[in-house]
Protein backbone atom coordinates (compact mmCIF):
# COMPACT_ATOMS: atom_id res chain seq x y z
CA UNK A 1 0.00 0.00 0.00
CA UNK A 2 1.53 3.33 -1.09
CA UNK A 3 1.35 6.26 1.30
CA UNK A 4 0.59 9.88 0.44
CA UNK A 5 0.78 12.65 3.03
CA UNK A 6 -0.83 16.00 2.28
CA UNK A 7 0.29 18.88 4.49
CA UNK A 8 -2.31 21.64 4.68
CA UNK A 9 -6.08 21.32 4.98
CA UNK A 10 -7.19 24.40 3.07
CA UNK A 11 -9.10 24.04 -0.17
CA UNK A 12 -6.02 22.95 -2.14
CA UNK A 13 -5.20 20.23 0.38
CA UNK A 14 -8.82 19.11 0.66
CA UNK A 15 -9.19 18.90 -3.11
CA UNK A 16 -5.94 16.97 -3.33
CA UNK A 17 -6.96 14.50 -0.62
CA UNK A 18 -10.38 13.93 -2.15
CA UNK A 19 -9.02 13.49 -5.67
CA UNK A 20 -6.17 11.17 -4.64
CA UNK A 21 -8.44 8.91 -2.58
CA UNK A 22 -11.04 8.82 -5.36
CA UNK A 23 -8.41 8.09 -8.02
CA UNK A 24 -6.92 5.19 -6.05
CA UNK A 25 -8.86 4.01 -2.97
CA UNK A 26 -6.02 1.61 -2.14
CA UNK A 27 -3.73 4.55 -1.30
CA UNK A 28 -3.07 5.28 2.35
CA UNK A 29 -3.76 9.02 2.39
CA UNK A 30 -3.12 11.24 5.41
CA UNK A 31 -4.04 14.92 5.67
CA UNK A 32 -2.29 17.10 8.27
CA UNK A 33 -3.72 20.48 9.26
CA UNK A 34 -2.17 22.77 11.86
CA UNK A 35 -5.49 24.44 12.73
CA UNK A 36 -8.38 22.78 14.51
CA UNK A 37 -10.61 22.86 11.45
CA UNK A 38 -10.38 22.28 7.70
CA UNK A 39 -11.10 24.74 4.91
CA UNK A 40 -8.47 27.44 5.40
CA UNK A 41 -9.96 30.84 4.63
CA UNK A 42 -13.28 29.24 3.66
CA UNK A 43 -15.01 29.80 6.98
CA UNK A 44 -18.79 30.00 7.37
CA UNK A 45 -20.45 30.79 10.69
CA UNK A 46 -24.21 30.46 11.26
CA UNK A 47 -25.60 32.19 14.36
CA UNK A 48 -29.10 33.33 15.29
CA UNK A 49 -30.29 33.28 11.68
CA UNK A 50 -27.23 35.05 10.28
CA UNK A 51 -24.87 33.30 7.86
CA UNK A 52 -21.40 34.87 7.82
CA UNK A 53 -18.54 34.22 5.44
CA UNK A 54 -15.21 34.96 7.07
CA UNK A 55 -13.25 34.64 3.84
CA UNK A 56 -14.40 34.23 0.23
CA UNK A 57 -18.15 34.30 -0.25
CA UNK A 58 -18.38 33.04 -3.84
CA UNK A 59 -16.76 31.30 -6.77
CA UNK A 60 -16.82 32.62 -10.33
CA UNK A 61 -18.81 30.55 -12.79
CA UNK A 62 -16.57 31.00 -15.82
CA UNK A 63 -13.73 29.11 -14.11
CA UNK A 64 -15.36 25.68 -13.90
CA UNK A 65 -13.23 23.69 -11.45
CA UNK A 66 -14.95 24.72 -8.21
CA UNK A 67 -18.49 24.20 -9.50
CA UNK A 68 -17.47 20.90 -11.08
CA UNK A 69 -16.21 19.67 -7.71
CA UNK A 70 -19.41 20.82 -5.99
CA UNK A 71 -21.43 18.87 -8.55
CA UNK A 72 -19.25 15.80 -8.03
CA UNK A 73 -19.93 16.05 -4.29
CA UNK A 74 -23.70 16.09 -4.86
CA UNK A 75 -24.10 19.80 -4.08
CA UNK A 76 -25.42 20.86 -7.48
CA UNK A 77 -28.94 21.40 -6.13
CA UNK A 78 -27.63 23.75 -3.46
CA UNK A 79 -25.70 26.06 -5.79
CA UNK A 80 -27.22 29.54 -5.77
CA UNK A 81 -26.63 32.70 -7.74
CA UNK A 82 -26.71 36.25 -6.51
CA UNK A 83 -30.03 37.99 -6.08
CA UNK A 84 -31.15 39.82 -9.22
CA UNK A 85 -30.63 43.34 -7.85
CA UNK A 86 -29.40 45.77 -10.53
CA UNK A 87 -26.66 46.87 -10.82
CA UNK A 88 -24.59 44.25 -9.02
CA UNK A 89 -22.05 46.64 -7.50
CA UNK A 90 -20.96 50.26 -7.34
CA UNK A 91 -17.62 52.03 -7.14
CA UNK A 92 -17.28 55.05 -4.85
CA UNK A 93 -15.06 57.70 -6.42
CA UNK A 94 -14.64 59.66 -3.18
CA UNK A 95 -17.72 61.80 -3.73
CA UNK A 96 -20.47 59.47 -4.92
CA UNK A 97 -21.20 55.83 -5.64
CA UNK A 98 -21.52 55.00 -9.33
CA UNK A 99 -22.43 51.78 -11.17
CA UNK A 100 -19.77 49.60 -12.71
CA UNK A 101 -20.21 49.88 -16.50
CA UNK A 102 -22.14 47.05 -18.12
CA UNK A 103 -20.36 44.47 -20.23
CA UNK A 104 -17.09 44.61 -18.33
CA UNK A 105 -14.64 41.84 -19.24
CA UNK A 106 -12.48 41.45 -16.13
CA UNK A 107 -11.46 45.11 -15.79
CA UNK A 108 -11.75 46.13 -19.44
CA UNK A 109 -14.79 47.92 -20.95
CA UNK A 110 -16.50 45.51 -23.34
CA UNK A 111 -19.59 47.59 -24.17
CA UNK A 112 -18.97 50.86 -26.01
CA UNK A 113 -22.44 52.24 -25.28
CA UNK A 114 -22.04 51.54 -21.56
CA UNK A 115 -18.61 53.16 -21.65
CA UNK A 116 -20.06 56.26 -23.31
CA UNK A 117 -22.84 56.53 -20.72
CA UNK A 118 -20.97 55.74 -17.50
CA UNK A 119 -20.60 58.68 -15.09
CA UNK A 120 -17.64 56.90 -13.52
CA UNK A 121 -15.31 58.39 -16.15
CA UNK A 122 -15.09 61.96 -17.45
CA UNK A 123 -15.38 62.64 -21.20
CA UNK A 124 -11.59 62.86 -21.31
CA UNK A 125 -11.29 59.55 -19.45
CA UNK A 126 -13.61 57.85 -21.93
CA UNK A 127 -11.73 59.27 -24.91
CA UNK A 128 -8.44 58.16 -23.40
CA UNK A 129 -9.79 54.63 -22.92
CA UNK A 130 -10.85 54.47 -26.58
CA UNK A 131 -7.38 55.55 -27.65
CA UNK A 132 -6.48 51.94 -26.81
CA UNK A 133 -8.01 51.01 -30.18
CA UNK A 134 -5.30 53.02 -31.96
CA UNK A 135 -2.25 52.47 -29.78
CA UNK A 136 0.47 50.10 -31.00
CA UNK A 137 0.80 46.68 -29.45
CA UNK A 138 3.14 46.68 -26.45
CA UNK A 139 5.99 44.33 -25.66
CA UNK A 140 5.07 40.78 -24.65
CA UNK A 141 7.08 40.91 -21.42
CA UNK A 142 5.81 41.53 -17.91
CA UNK A 143 5.07 44.91 -16.35
CA UNK A 144 3.29 46.25 -13.25
CA UNK A 145 -0.45 45.92 -13.70
CA UNK A 146 -1.07 49.58 -12.95
CA UNK A 147 1.46 50.63 -15.58
CA UNK A 148 -0.10 48.22 -18.10
CA UNK A 149 -3.66 49.51 -17.64
CA UNK A 150 -2.59 53.16 -17.65
CA UNK A 151 -0.55 52.59 -20.81
CA UNK A 152 -3.51 51.03 -22.60
CA UNK A 153 -6.58 52.70 -21.07
CA UNK A 154 -5.40 55.74 -19.14
CA UNK A 155 -5.16 56.87 -15.56
CA UNK A 156 -8.89 57.33 -14.93
CA UNK A 157 -9.74 53.77 -15.91
CA UNK A 158 -6.98 52.61 -13.61
CA UNK A 159 -7.92 54.66 -10.53
CA UNK A 160 -11.71 54.48 -10.81
CA UNK A 161 -12.24 51.02 -12.28
CA UNK A 162 -9.31 48.62 -12.62
CA UNK A 163 -7.57 49.34 -9.31
CA UNK A 164 -10.62 48.80 -7.05
CA UNK A 165 -11.64 45.68 -8.97
CA UNK A 166 -8.19 44.09 -9.02
CA UNK A 167 -7.48 45.16 -5.44
CA UNK A 168 -10.65 43.42 -4.36
CA UNK A 169 -9.32 40.16 -5.83
CA UNK A 170 -5.66 40.24 -4.88
CA UNK A 171 -5.46 42.75 -2.02
CA UNK A 172 -2.26 44.63 -1.37
CA UNK A 173 -1.13 47.30 -3.82
CA UNK A 174 -2.84 46.46 -7.12
CA UNK A 175 -0.43 48.69 -9.09
CA UNK A 176 2.51 46.39 -8.27
CA UNK A 177 0.77 43.20 -9.43
CA UNK A 178 2.54 41.21 -12.09
CA UNK A 179 0.36 41.50 -15.18
CA UNK A 180 1.47 38.12 -16.53
CA UNK A 181 0.87 36.38 -13.19
CA UNK A 182 -2.38 38.07 -12.11
CA UNK A 183 -4.06 38.88 -15.44
CA UNK A 184 -2.37 36.90 -18.19
CA UNK A 185 -5.60 36.97 -20.21
CA UNK A 186 -5.33 40.75 -20.58
CA UNK A 187 -1.76 40.58 -21.80
CA UNK A 188 -2.92 37.93 -24.26
CA UNK A 189 -5.72 40.22 -25.47
CA UNK A 190 -3.19 42.92 -26.27
CA UNK A 191 -0.90 40.52 -28.08
CA UNK A 192 -3.68 38.81 -30.03
CA UNK A 193 -5.91 41.77 -30.88
CA UNK A 194 -3.55 44.71 -30.50
CA UNK A 195 -6.11 46.36 -28.19
CA UNK A 196 -7.73 45.50 -24.88
CA UNK A 197 -11.05 47.09 -25.86
CA UNK A 198 -11.15 45.27 -29.20
CA UNK A 199 -10.40 41.98 -27.48
CA UNK A 200 -12.99 42.60 -24.75
CA UNK A 201 -15.67 43.34 -27.35
CA UNK A 202 -14.99 39.97 -28.97
CA UNK A 203 -15.03 38.17 -25.62
CA UNK A 204 -18.25 39.70 -24.40
CA UNK A 205 -20.56 37.24 -26.13
CA UNK A 206 -18.73 34.31 -24.52
CA UNK A 207 -19.29 35.30 -20.89
CA UNK A 208 -22.27 36.44 -18.82
CA UNK A 209 -22.20 40.10 -17.93
CA UNK A 210 -21.51 41.29 -14.41
CA UNK A 211 -25.04 42.63 -14.09
CA UNK A 212 -26.75 39.38 -15.08
CA UNK A 213 -26.43 38.07 -11.52
CA UNK A 214 -24.75 34.90 -12.75
CA UNK A 215 -21.07 35.78 -12.59
CA UNK A 216 -20.83 34.50 -9.00
CA UNK A 217 -22.15 31.38 -7.31
CA UNK A 218 -22.28 30.13 -3.74
CA UNK A 219 -24.12 27.45 -1.77
CA UNK A 220 -27.25 27.66 0.32
CA UNK A 221 -25.96 28.15 3.82
CA UNK A 222 -22.54 29.34 2.64
CA UNK A 223 -19.35 27.84 1.29
CA UNK A 224 -18.76 26.03 4.58
CA UNK A 225 -21.13 23.38 3.20
CA UNK A 226 -18.50 22.65 0.57
CA UNK A 227 -15.89 21.98 3.25
CA UNK A 228 -18.29 19.74 5.17
CA UNK A 229 -19.16 17.79 2.01
CA UNK A 230 -15.48 17.20 1.33
CA UNK A 231 -14.89 16.11 4.92
CA UNK A 232 -17.76 13.65 4.59
CA UNK A 233 -16.14 12.13 1.50
CA UNK A 234 -12.77 11.70 3.22
CA UNK A 235 -13.84 8.66 5.23
CA UNK A 236 -10.95 6.69 3.79
CA UNK A 237 -8.44 9.45 4.55
CA UNK A 238 -6.70 9.86 7.90
CA UNK A 239 -7.29 13.50 8.89
CA UNK A 240 -5.23 14.93 11.74
CA UNK A 241 -6.29 18.37 12.93
CA UNK A 242 -4.10 20.49 15.19
CA UNK A 243 -1.06 18.74 13.70
CA UNK A 244 1.58 20.94 12.14
CA UNK A 245 4.44 19.61 10.06
CA UNK A 246 7.62 20.79 11.79
CA UNK A 247 10.20 19.21 9.47
CA UNK A 248 10.47 17.22 6.26
CA UNK A 249 13.16 14.60 5.80
CA UNK A 250 14.18 12.46 2.84
CA UNK A 251 15.07 8.92 3.97
CA UNK A 252 16.21 6.69 1.14
CA UNK A 253 13.28 6.35 -1.25
CA UNK A 254 10.69 7.61 1.22
CA UNK A 255 9.78 10.73 3.17
CA UNK A 256 9.46 11.36 6.90
CA UNK A 257 7.16 14.15 8.08
CA UNK A 258 7.85 15.32 11.63
CA UNK A 259 5.15 16.79 13.86
CA UNK A 260 5.04 17.78 17.54
CA UNK A 261 3.33 14.44 18.21
CA UNK A 262 5.85 12.30 16.34
CA UNK A 263 6.52 11.43 12.72
CA UNK A 264 5.02 9.46 9.86
CA UNK A 265 6.42 7.98 6.69
CA UNK A 266 5.23 8.63 3.14
CA UNK A 267 6.12 7.64 -0.40
CA UNK A 268 4.88 11.00 -1.72
CA UNK A 269 4.13 14.37 -0.14
CA UNK A 270 1.99 17.30 -1.27
CA UNK A 271 2.78 20.58 0.47
CA UNK A 272 -0.49 22.56 0.25
CA UNK A 273 0.78 25.17 2.69
CA UNK A 274 1.53 28.91 2.54
CA UNK A 275 4.82 29.75 0.84
CA UNK A 276 6.58 30.57 4.10
CA UNK A 277 5.65 27.21 5.64
CA UNK A 278 6.74 25.32 2.53
CA UNK A 279 10.01 27.31 2.52
CA UNK A 280 10.75 26.31 6.12
CA UNK A 281 10.12 22.64 5.38
CA UNK A 282 12.16 22.66 2.17
CA UNK A 283 15.17 24.65 3.41
CA UNK A 284 17.34 21.60 4.26
CA UNK A 285 16.29 19.75 1.10
CA UNK A 286 16.23 22.40 -1.62
CA UNK A 287 17.61 25.76 -0.40
CA UNK A 288 17.16 27.61 -3.70
CA UNK A 289 13.47 26.64 -3.95
CA UNK A 290 13.01 27.61 -0.32
CA UNK A 291 14.61 30.98 -1.03
CA UNK A 292 12.24 31.62 -3.92
CA UNK A 293 9.25 30.70 -1.75
CA UNK A 294 10.34 33.14 0.94
CA UNK A 295 10.35 35.91 -1.66
CA UNK A 296 6.61 35.53 -2.36
CA UNK A 297 5.11 38.36 -0.29
CA UNK A 298 1.97 37.92 1.77
CA UNK A 299 -0.36 40.50 3.28
CA UNK A 300 -2.99 40.71 5.98
CA UNK A 301 -6.69 40.68 5.20
CA UNK A 302 -9.81 40.80 7.32
CA UNK A 303 -13.59 40.90 7.05
CA UNK A 304 -16.06 42.54 9.43
CA UNK A 305 -19.75 41.62 9.26
CA UNK A 306 -22.23 43.96 10.93
CA UNK A 307 -25.90 43.24 11.62
CA UNK A 308 -28.32 46.20 11.65
CA UNK A 309 -32.10 46.49 11.94
CA UNK A 310 -33.27 47.29 8.42
CA UNK A 311 -35.39 50.19 9.60
CA UNK A 312 -32.25 52.11 10.56
CA UNK A 313 -30.38 51.63 7.29
CA UNK A 314 -30.43 53.97 4.29
CA UNK A 315 -31.37 52.52 0.90
CA UNK A 316 -28.54 50.36 -0.48
CA UNK A 317 -28.14 49.73 -4.18
CA UNK A 318 -27.20 46.34 -5.58
CA UNK A 319 -24.82 43.92 -3.93
CA UNK A 320 -22.12 46.20 -2.58
CA UNK A 321 -19.57 48.89 -3.18
CA UNK A 322 -15.86 49.07 -4.00
CA UNK A 323 -13.72 52.10 -3.21
CA UNK A 324 -11.60 53.87 -5.83
CA UNK A 325 -7.92 54.29 -5.02
CA UNK A 326 -6.56 57.23 -3.07
CA UNK A 327 -9.83 58.20 -1.40
CA UNK A 328 -8.66 57.74 2.23
CA UNK A 329 -11.03 54.93 3.13
CA UNK A 330 -9.72 52.16 5.38
CA UNK A 331 -12.11 49.63 3.84
CA UNK A 332 -11.48 48.23 0.34
CA UNK A 333 -15.15 47.57 -0.19
CA UNK A 334 -18.51 46.65 1.32
CA UNK A 335 -20.91 43.83 0.52
CA UNK A 336 -24.62 44.19 1.29
CA UNK A 337 -24.78 40.50 2.16
CA UNK A 338 -28.54 40.34 2.68
CA UNK A 339 -29.06 41.85 -0.78
CA UNK A 340 -26.47 39.65 -2.49
CA UNK A 341 -27.47 36.20 -1.21
CA UNK A 342 -30.82 34.85 -0.15
CA UNK A 343 -31.25 33.70 3.46
CA UNK A 344 -28.14 35.28 4.99
CA UNK A 345 -29.96 37.44 7.56
CA UNK A 346 -33.21 37.08 9.53
CA UNK A 347 -36.22 39.04 8.35
CA UNK A 348 -35.96 42.68 9.31
CA UNK A 349 -32.17 42.77 9.40
CA UNK A 350 -29.50 44.00 7.06
CA UNK A 351 -26.07 42.39 6.97
CA UNK A 352 -23.08 44.46 5.84
CA UNK A 353 -19.62 42.99 5.26
CA UNK A 354 -16.48 45.14 5.10
CA UNK A 355 -13.28 43.88 3.46
CA UNK A 356 -9.84 45.05 4.59
CA UNK A 357 -6.47 44.44 2.98
CA UNK A 358 -3.15 45.50 4.44
CA UNK A 359 -4.68 46.75 7.70
CA UNK A 360 -3.30 45.10 10.83
CA UNK A 361 -5.54 45.94 13.78
CA UNK A 362 -7.40 44.21 16.59
CA UNK A 363 -11.04 43.26 16.27
CA UNK A 364 -12.43 46.33 18.03
CA UNK A 365 -10.41 48.67 15.83
CA UNK A 366 -11.52 46.91 12.65
CA UNK A 367 -15.17 47.32 13.67
CA UNK A 368 -14.52 50.99 14.44
CA UNK A 369 -12.88 51.55 11.04
CA UNK A 370 -15.75 49.83 9.22
CA UNK A 371 -18.35 51.95 11.02
CA UNK A 372 -16.36 55.14 10.38
CA UNK A 373 -16.27 54.45 6.64
CA UNK A 374 -19.98 53.61 6.61
CA UNK A 375 -20.67 56.90 8.36
CA UNK A 376 -18.67 58.70 5.69
CA UNK A 377 -20.80 57.00 3.03
CA UNK A 378 -24.17 57.32 4.71
CA UNK A 379 -23.84 60.34 6.99
CA UNK A 380 -25.36 58.46 9.92
CA UNK A 381 -24.91 54.86 11.01
CA UNK A 382 -27.09 53.10 13.59
CA UNK A 383 -25.24 51.02 16.18
CA UNK A 384 -24.93 47.41 14.96
CA UNK A 385 -26.65 44.75 17.04
CA UNK A 386 -23.99 42.16 16.24
CA UNK A 387 -20.52 42.14 14.75
CA UNK A 388 -18.22 39.34 13.61
CA UNK A 389 -14.54 39.79 12.76
CA UNK A 390 -12.33 37.39 10.83
CA UNK A 391 -8.62 38.19 10.56
CA UNK A 392 -6.14 36.46 8.25
CA UNK A 393 -2.62 37.55 9.17
CA UNK A 394 -0.24 36.98 6.25
CA UNK A 395 -3.16 35.19 4.64
CA UNK A 396 -3.07 36.49 1.07
CA UNK A 397 -0.18 35.97 -1.39
CA UNK A 398 0.67 38.98 -3.52
CA UNK A 399 1.60 38.31 -7.14
CA UNK A 400 4.08 41.15 -7.53
CA UNK A 401 6.39 41.74 -10.49
CA UNK A 402 8.71 38.75 -10.88
CA UNK A 403 6.14 36.30 -9.49
CA UNK A 404 6.42 33.88 -12.40
CA UNK A 405 10.17 33.65 -11.98
CA UNK A 406 9.83 33.03 -8.25
CA UNK A 407 7.24 30.32 -8.85
CA UNK A 408 9.40 28.64 -11.49
CA UNK A 409 12.31 28.58 -9.04
CA UNK A 410 10.08 27.25 -6.26
CA UNK A 411 8.75 24.48 -8.51
CA UNK A 412 12.32 23.18 -8.87
CA UNK A 413 11.61 21.52 -5.51
CA UNK A 414 9.46 19.04 -7.43
CA UNK A 415 12.68 17.56 -8.80
CA UNK A 416 12.77 15.77 -5.44
CA UNK A 417 11.07 12.42 -6.11
CA UNK A 418 7.51 12.31 -4.84
CA UNK A 419 7.29 15.95 -3.73
CA UNK A 420 4.59 18.31 -5.02
CA UNK A 421 3.57 21.91 -4.25
CA UNK A 422 0.02 23.28 -4.33
CA UNK A 423 -1.93 26.25 -3.05
CA UNK A 424 -2.79 29.90 -3.62
CA UNK A 425 0.83 31.06 -3.73
CA UNK A 426 1.47 29.92 -7.29
CA UNK A 427 -1.01 30.18 -10.15
CA UNK A 428 -4.15 31.85 -8.81
CA UNK A 429 -5.63 33.00 -5.50
CA UNK A 430 -9.27 32.23 -6.38
CA UNK A 431 -11.00 29.11 -5.14
CA UNK A 432 -11.39 27.58 -8.64
CA UNK A 433 -7.66 27.90 -9.34
CA UNK A 434 -6.73 26.54 -5.92
CA UNK A 435 -9.03 23.54 -6.38
CA UNK A 436 -7.66 22.86 -9.85
CA UNK A 437 -4.07 22.92 -8.59
CA UNK A 438 -4.87 20.58 -5.69
CA UNK A 439 -6.48 18.12 -8.10
CA UNK A 440 -3.65 18.33 -10.61
CA UNK A 441 -0.97 17.70 -7.99
CA UNK A 442 -2.97 14.80 -6.57
CA UNK A 443 -3.17 13.27 -10.05
CA UNK A 444 0.59 13.62 -10.46
CA UNK A 445 1.21 12.11 -7.03
CA UNK A 446 -1.00 9.11 -7.83
CA UNK A 447 0.81 8.63 -11.15
CA UNK A 448 4.16 8.79 -9.37
CA UNK A 449 3.11 6.26 -6.73
CA UNK A 450 1.84 3.82 -9.33
CA UNK A 451 5.20 3.93 -11.08
CA UNK A 452 7.46 3.72 -8.02
CA UNK A 453 7.23 0.69 -5.68
CA UNK A 454 7.39 1.39 -1.97
CA UNK A 455 10.45 0.22 -0.07
CA UNK A 456 9.45 0.87 3.55
CA UNK A 457 7.05 -1.10 5.74
CA UNK A 458 3.45 -0.14 5.14
CA UNK A 459 1.87 2.04 7.81
CA UNK A 460 5.15 2.84 9.57
CA UNK A 461 4.92 5.89 11.81
CA UNK A 462 6.15 7.21 15.10
CA UNK A 463 3.52 8.09 17.70
CA UNK A 464 1.21 10.08 15.41
CA UNK A 465 -2.53 9.56 15.30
Amino acid sequence: MSRLVIVGGGMAGLAAAYHAHRADPSLQVSLLEAAERLGGKVSTVAEEGFVLEGGPDAVVRYKPWALALMKELGLEGQVVGTLPAQPSALIHDGERALPIPAGLQMVVPGDLKALALTPLLSPFGKARALLDLLLPRGQAGDEPFGAFIQRRLGRQVWERLAAPLSGGIYGGDPYSLSTLAAFPQLKALEQEHGSLVRGALKQRSQRGSREAGQLFASLEGGLGQWVRALEHKLTGVTVRLGTAATALERRGESWRIHTPEGWLEADAVILATPASVSARLLEPLHPSAAGALRQIPYGDSATVSLAFPLEGLPPRVGHGMLIATGRNFAVRGFTWTDQKWKGRAPEGYGLVRAYFSGVRADEAELVRLALADLQRLWGKVPPPERSWVFRWQEGLPHYTLGHQQRVAAAMEAESLPGLFLAGAAYFGVGLPEVVRMGQEKAARAVEFLRAVPTNTPHGQSGRVG
